[in-house]
């Protein structure tokens, strides 16, 4: 077994923060059901550890497929679905406009 891992770093923004992306299409070579485990480090870096819909602490690690995330477009587009999606729960929602009614003052 290669113990040389792939690593890709991605920058993004969305709706202002600028996220920090890490992803491992085959995390440590291992298969679990004949796919690839894959890995994702996403982290708010401005403003630095930012809550997102995804993590209210500016940090996530996530374990998923590399065929999930393929079928997306690549990391980029499936950490931007995510976010979209999760943006839409209640809870952020209500998070979303507290901030803004603090902005105000």
């Amino acid at each position: 077994m290669s113990t040389d891992r792939e690593m890709q770093t991605f920058n993004v923004e969305w709706n202002g923060i600028h996220i920090n992306i890490n992803w491992e299409p085959q995390w440590l070579n291992l298969k679990v059901n004949h796919y690839d485990v894959a890995h994702l480090d996403i982290e708010s870096m401005k403003p630095e550890r930012a809550p997102l819909p995804i993590t209210e602490t500016g940090y996530l690690s996530h374990f998923t497929s590399s065929e999930t995330v393929t079928s997306f477009g690549g990391p980029v587009e499936f950490v931007l679905a995510w976010l979209e999606e999760a943006a839409c729960s209640p809870a952020w929602q209500a998070q979303a406009k507290a901030d803004r009614q603090l902005a105000l003052f």
